[in-house]
Order: structure tokens, then sequence, then C-alpha cells
């Protein structure tokens, strides 16, 4: 056995830490760029508490998905105001710029250099600029990641920076910035973190620190998701999937992901579909897919008893199988209103096409079996 395990440099949890962020970000640097989503007034107590600790903060702003362009206008804007920290505040969106900011605000020539599948994929050569990740949703764990995945609006695809320097010096969640998330956020994040979970318990990179990560952030997303989007202030259901994001984004970058993750980067590359969205949209279609090749092609497969104990954990029945897992997680996703692939202007005859680029994914390479076409085509169809 062996296995590797990289997170962020120091991992700050609970209710009501930002308010230690400002002496947290003074042994980082004393200008920080603030990259904060669309509605840049939930950055106002960040930044007054920045100010009133002597920091001079600058913001960005990333109004939509994350894209190449958006992430060279801000080292620009970096650069331009000699930022040598980068504080993102947000969902995945702002924290994927922010990491992408931090890290090229360092390392010599153009994103392309470094960007995967589009680009010519050269390491980093230097550690990035201090960087800090606030996350304001509890889907995305990507405080706590490797990658940062930009949309390129050229090439109609979503790649990734990925390297050890792209890895924030300090991850901060604090449950208390999700209590106003809207409950389609709640339910569209907390199903991507729970996407996020289950790929990496049940993909051919699984190992036992992952193992522990994600059987412990099950428990927290089956008894706190319905809750959250029911209840949005209510604080403990908070903190459950806060730390259940948490426990997703480590698991992914230490283990793999699968076919929804592999489907989603194409998806959210072409169309204007959110992430969390998307992989909701897919989670229950793919894990009956992956039971049903299993079972077929490979009926000796530790998969298939990871799925039951998956079904035993989102259930609370010791005696529930594989199957009752899939039906949770559909009942679950029809409750929390999410929407089929075909709202976001997927049409039928896209669907082949989007199985041709799903099947060069990075993360389908992880998925506990290979999929056929056909299999592929049908889940599609099935979530569409």
């Amino acid at each position: 056995m062996r296995f590797e395990f990289a997170t962020a440099q120091r991992i700050v949890f609970g209710s009501g830490t930002l308010g230690e962020l400002p002496t947290l970000a003074r042994s980082l640097g004393s200008r920080p760029l603030v990259v904060t989503g669309r509605s840049p007034a939930r950055a106002a107590r960040l930044l007054e508490l920045l100010q009133s600790n002597g920091l001079t903060p600058h913001t960005f702003t990333v109004e939509e998905e994350p894209t190449t362009d958006r992430v060279r206008a801000g080292v620009e804007t970096a650069r331009a105001a000699g930022c040598d920290l980068v504080i993102g505040l947000g969902g995945g969106s702002a924290l994927d710029t922010a990491k992408a900011i931090a890290a090229l605000l360092t390392n010599p020539g153009d994103l392309l250099d470094h960007l995967e599948v589009i680009g010519r994929a050269q390491p980093l050569s230097h550690p990035g600029a201090p960087c800090v990740a606030v996350p304001t949703t509890a889907g995305t764990g990507t405080e706590v990641t490797r990658n940062s995945v930009l949309a390129s609006p050229e090439h109609r695809v979503k790649v990734s920076l990925r390297s050890p320097y792209v890895l924030p010096r300090l991850a901060l969640i604090d449950p208390e910035l999700t209590l106003d998330l809207p409950s389609d956020l709640t339910a569209s994040t907390g199903l991507d973190a729970l996407t996020q979970l289950i790929e990496p318990y049940v993909c051919n990179r699984a190992n036992p620190m992952v193992d522990a990560l994600c059987v412990e952030g099950l428990r927290r997303s089956a008894r706190s998701l319905r809750k959250a989007f029911e209840q949005g202030r209510e604080l403990a259901a908070r903190e459950d999937l806060a730390l259940a994001s948490l426990f997703s984004g480590l698991a992914l970058a230490n283990a793999g992901l699968g076919a929804v993750h592999g489907f989603a980067a194409p998806i959210g590359g072409r169309f204007p579909a959110p992430h969390g969205a998307v992989c909701a949209a897919l989670l229950p279609h793919v894990m009956r897919a992956n039971l049903e090749a299993l079972r077929s092609r490979a009926p000796t497969s530790s998969a298939l008893e990871r799925y039951a104990e998956i079904a035993r954990l989102l259930t609370g029945r010791p005696q529930a199988e594989a199957a009752d897992g899939v039906a949770w997680v559909r009942d679950l996703c029809v409750s929390l209103g999410i929407r089929p692939l075909r709202t976001y202007r997927l049409t039928e005859a896209d669907l082949p096409s989007l199985v041709d680029l799903a099947t060069q994914a990075s993360s389908m390479k992880a998925n506990p079996i290979a999929l056929t076409p056909a299999e592929l085509l049908a889940t599609l169809e099935a979530a569409w």
C-alpha cells in the first residue's frame, strides 16, 4: 500500500473564525488582493477587519464562472496595486480565481503555458504568492485542492491549472458565512460536496485516509443537507455541511473522482451551467450506471461493497443495499428541486459529442469501472 496526502499548509475551521483572519493574514503579507464573487458587498466585513488591522486591501470581482481572461485581469490588477497576498472570499469561482492569480503572480509566462489540455501544461517553477481561501458556500472544497478549474470561452472547455504550488497557504472555513446562502445554492453546492464524497470513496484510487474522510463527510451530509435546505440559519446543519465540503475537497485532491465530474467538465465548458447543479443532476444516474456495469462485468469489485456502505451511511439503515443509496440520492434531488440538464440549454443532439469529450476527461479515469459509450450516453439521457 502506498499513497500520498497533500493539502493547504494550514486549515482553520470554526464558527466566527473570520474574525481571526487579519492576524493570520498579517504574517503572509500586507497588501492583499481580495477576490470576491458577484456580490462584493459580502466582503464588507472582511475588508473592514483587514483595514482596521493595518492591511491595505484591493478588491477584484468574479461575476460568473472563473475564466482564463478573468485570471489574467486579476494578475494585472494585483501587480499594478503591488499586492503580496491574495485572499479569495466566496464560492468556487472566487476561490479558483484567487488560487490561479496567486500562482501566476510569481511565475513567468502566460496562463496558457501552464494549463492542461488547451495549453502547454508546463509545471509552475515557483511557489505562488500566499493565498488564503475563505469559502462562503459548502460545496466545492477548493480551499484545499491543488488545482484551479478555469473556463476558456475561446476553447469552450473547462481545464485545470494544477500544481502543489496552487494549494492555498491558509484555508479558513467559517460556517457562519453560509447562514444566508439561498436554498437553491444550498442544494446544488451541498450535492456537489456529496458527489465529491461518493466518487473518491468508490474510485479506483481510494486509500484509507481518504476513506475515513468520506465516511465522516457522508454521515454529516446525510443528516444535515435537507435540514440546511429547509432551515437555512440552522448553524449545526451549516457546520456539518461546511465540514463535509472540506472533507470532500481533501478526498478528491488525494484520490480521484469519477464519471459525474468526467461529464461536468465538458458540460460546464460548453453551456451556462453551474458546476454544482450539473453534478447534482448527474449523480443518481451515474451511481445507477456504475452499479449496473459493476454487477455485469466486475461482480467481485470492492466498489460494490463500497456502494452498499454508502447506502447504509445515507439511509441510516444497517440492512440497506447499494440500490437503496441510489434511491436515497434520487429522492433527495427531487426534494431539493434539482433541475435536469436540459435546463442549461443542452439539446439531445449535444449528448453524443459530450460523451466523446467526457471519455477524455481526467476524472473519468478514476471511475470504478470503465463505462462504455452506450452506457455513458444512456446516463446523460437519463439526466437530460
